[in-house]
């Protein structure tokens, strides 16, 4: 396992000014380092258990002659420090949530996987599929999840890989209601990839990370370039039936590439996983987009905040690892229903 040897640069938040949401003496923690291409999806569950996506690209094994691996979803106990495969193959899972129940969620990709949003019940290990079809058609590729408080899941489905075809009219935004009706309600968010709603519930936050293409590995980019799109992160007011209209860019990273997953504290701040290869990291932004802090890290993907105890700890993925870094606030989590 190699060390963490990342830098932690400290931003005030102008509420606190004597207290930093990043601590002087942090560090970010290395925890796994087995992945097999990319990390992804951390969340961690009512016990304090993390569990967390590994997307193993079938062209990168294709490519190094290899056997394709299925995709995994792996698990790290905080209390032993040991880490092993819940399950695989994981349907090319990616962004994960636990809802208030203790279920735990999957957004399922492209390359070979599910293409479908399923939940599954950590009592009895069942899966249900709760989104495989949209007008009798499959999803592009369900990326990133989020849940309000009235038991509504948002996902989004963009496509970054995959043989498969794109079967969707755009890529877009869309809400599993209570009864199980899908709904696409958010078409004008360019190539769409984290989302999180606010703990008020009145937002929806929406990333953008448009990389120009629909099939990562497929192209040769020397002699097939692409134009990225938008890299943004969105505020869109969300109303009390569950629909959602733009509000503003928060912040725009053109020309640099965009965020990926992202969450929210108690107190509404977002922690963003931000792609630029200039300046890679955890950024902290006020609910107004206002940076407020920012922690060092090798291209991240995702973050997740911990629970009880450790619900000032930051989960992170980047590259083929999962991390962790204590940090001077608490992470914000649906209330939790028996």
């Amino acid at each position: 396992m190699r060390p963490a040897l990342f830098v932690l640069v400290l931003l005030t938040a102008p509420a606190r000014a004597a207290d930093p949401i990043v601590p002087p003496d942090a560090k970010v923690e290395l925890l796994f380092d087995g992945g097999l291409v990319l990390t992804e999806g951390v969340a961690v569950a009512p016990d304090g258990t993390v569990y967390f996506s590994d997307i193993t690209f079938t062209h990168v094994a294709k490519e190094k002659k290899q056997p394709v691996e299925a995709g995994h979803i792996w698990k790290y106990d905080p209390k032993t420090g040991k880490t092993a495969v819940f399950r695989s193959p994981s349907g090319m899972s990616n962004g994960l949530k636990f809802d208030a129940e203790g279920n735990l969620l999957a957004a399922e990709g492209a390359d070979f996987g599910g293409r479908r949003v399923t939940k599954t019940d950590m009592k009895t290990g069942k899966t249900y599929i709760l989104a495989g079809l949209f007008d009798n058609k499959p999803f592009n590729a369900p990326n990133d999840i989020t849940i309000d408080e009235k038991g509504r899941i948002y996902f989004s489905d963009p496509r970054y890989l995959g043989h498969e075809p794109v079967d969707q009219p755009v890529m877009a935004v869309y809400r599993i209601d209570t009864d199980g009706s899908i709904h696409r309600i958010i078409t004008d968010a360019g190539k769409p990839n984290g989302v999180a709603v606010s703990p008020d519930q009145k937002t929806l936050y929406v990333v953008s990370n448009d990389n120009g293409s629909t099939g990562i590995g497929r192209l040769d980019e020397k002699k097939e370039p692409t134009k990225k799109g938008s890299m943004a992160l969105m505020a869109y007011d969300l109303a009390a039936d569950g629909t959602a209209k733009f509000r503003k860019t928060l912040v725009d990273y053109a020309p640099q590439d965009g965020p990926d997953g992202l969450v929210c504290d108690k107190v509404g701040n977002l922690y963003v996983a931000v792609r630029d290869t200039t300046r890679p990291g955890i950024c902290v932004y006020s609910p107004e987009g206002k940076e407020i802090g920012y922690i060092k890290t090798e291209v991240p993907t995702n973050v997740g905040f911990g629970r009880g105890d450790s619900a000032n700890v930051l989960y992170i993925t980047a590259g083929k690892s999962l991390y962790r870094v204590k940090l001077n606030t608490e992470g914000y989590h649906l209330p939790a229903k028996k």
